[in-house]
């Protein structure tokens, strides 16, 4: 049976319903991709949720590596053009294959989930995350967003 790695976006959600979702899927760990893991919405900067994902037995990891850089997400936010920004992502994961390989370790066990901010993989540099740590497994990995 192949192996999932969940992706998950906060926004338009509170730190409850959150953590319902993770442990409706058996989330064991959460990997935060933001470049900065700070948040306006209560619970979701690093440090309240490392805590509160603690108090769940929920492990929490932060790979800043793996974060959108400033410069890709203000070009996004004056252009609007997604296909520039994540051919632009792509290419900045490029040099980060040893974050992408510790990544990798921890999705080859157990139940790993990323997660950034936005709602929809679909508008989210995660989802670029996701299949790069799909490529490096090479062994059928399915990615659900949640």
């Amino acid at each position: 049976m192949a192996r999932s790695l969940f992706t998950v976006g906060y926004e338009g959600r509170n730190i409850d319903s959150f953590i319902t979702q993770l442990k409706k899927h058996s989330i064991d760990c959460l990997i935060d991709v933001r470049e900065i893991p700070l948040s306006r919405k209560k619970g979701f900067s690093k440090s309240a949720l490392s805590q509160r994902l603690s108090r769940e037995n929920i492990h929490y990891i932060h790979f800043r590596d793996l974060g959108s850089p400033k410069p890709l997400r203000e070009n996004l936010k004056l252009a609007g053009d997604y296909t520039t920004f994540f051919d632009k992502i792509d290419q900045y994961l490029a040099d980060k294959k040893e974050t992408i390989e510790k990544a990798y370790n921890l999705v080859s066990t157990n139940t790993r989930c990323l997660m950034c901010f936005e709602k929809l993989a679909a508008t989210c540099h995660r989802k670029i995350v996701a299949r790069k740590i799909k490529t490096r497994d090479g062994n059928g990995l399915k990615i659900m967003n949640i």
